[in-house]
């Protein structure tokens, strides 16, 4: 029999470790990373290769689990998964209530222990949120209810379902820590983790700018967004250059007019006229319509 605190010392180190391993900017992990992983001395895996819910064999309650890529850019990955309580489902394995790795999820739910969710963001590689709770199940769904923190577990426990304030702090913790982490990595995996105007690979000054912003619209998913460095994207956000749908770049023309510093002229000025990088996959590119609708206010800003 395992000493008592050895599931929750496991789960603190497996977080720490992601902690580190995700503090380079990336966000992401892989087989590779996660296989670096020991406890006490011992490799242990973090998650499964092949199904999506994973149990160590020394633990009684599952670690992790995980959602695949799905290689369509135009597709929210997450568009099916949004309750009307505004808390995310996952579904079982398979259609069988007794499998051992739904009752591996049932038992870290009644034991309240916190679970890694990987999410695919490209092939082989993941965004892995933690700590998060299962909070309750809907057997007629086959499905999981998930809370992002700890906050959202204890709320659900607090309040009703159908309470409005329940529901607007579960959204909001949807969109900060699963929806615009998603946003931001797939966005900057299509576009080879650098900037599309200036190139700049430092990835730590890296941001997905959106074509049309949630108020305008606008849907997280890759077409709707173009990797840019902060400077580029702040630029971006206020009309001072836009990008036409045959992606080129226009400077405002009194933005173009002004004399200043190395800084204006080599990172705004010259790029007027320029053609953005391109994800390689065609189906990832920014969406024409959507840079159409984004060149008019553009336009009218100038």
């Amino acid at each position: 029999m395992l000493p008592a605190d050895t599931d929750a010392r496991l789960r603190a180190a497996a977080f720490a470790y992601l902690d580190r391993a995700t503090n380079v900017g990336l966000a992401l992990v892989g087989q590779r990373e996660l296989a670096a992983f020991s406890f006490d001395g011992t490799p242990v895996r973090l998650m499964a290769t092949q199904q999506g819910i994973w149990k160590p064999k020394f633990l009684d309650a599952a670690l992790s689990f995980r959602t695949v890529f799905t290689a369509d850019p135009t597709k929210a990955p997450y568009e099916d998964e949004v309750g009307p309580d505004g808390y995310l489902r996952y579904k079982w394995r398979g259609i069988d209530s007794a499998h051992p790795d739904n009752k591996a999820l049932r038992r870290a739910m009644a034991l309240g222990l916190p679970l890694i969710w990987f999410r695919g963001v490209a092939s082989a590689a993941y965004l892995p949120i933690y700590p998060v709770y299962l909070v309750d199940e809907e057997s007629e769904s086959r499905q999981f209810v998930v809370a992002l923190d700890h906050e959202s577990a204890q709320l659900r426990e607090e309040l009703p379902g159908e309470d409005e304030a329940l529901r607007t702090y579960a959204e909001r913790v949807v969109k900060t820590r699963l929806h615009q982490p998603l946003f931001r990595q797939r966005v900057l995996s299509a576009y080879a983790n650098q900037c599309s105007i200036c190139r700049l690979r430092h990835i730590r000054l890296l941001d997905a700018a959106h074509v049309l912003a949630d108020s305008e619209g606008g849907a997280p998913v890759v077409t709707n967004g173009i990797a840019m460095c902060k400077i580029h994207h702040a630029a971006y956000d206020v009309d001072i250059f836009g990008i036409s749908p045959d992606y080129k770049v226009g400077v405002r023309s009194d933005v173009l007019a002004e004399i200043d510093g190395p800084t204006l002229k080599h990172t705004l000025q010259e790029i007027n006229g320029s053609t953005i990088q391109l994800p390689t996959r065609p189906a990832a590119r920014p969406d024409r319509e959507l840079l159409g609708a984004r060149w008019q206010r553009f336009q009218a800003a100038s």
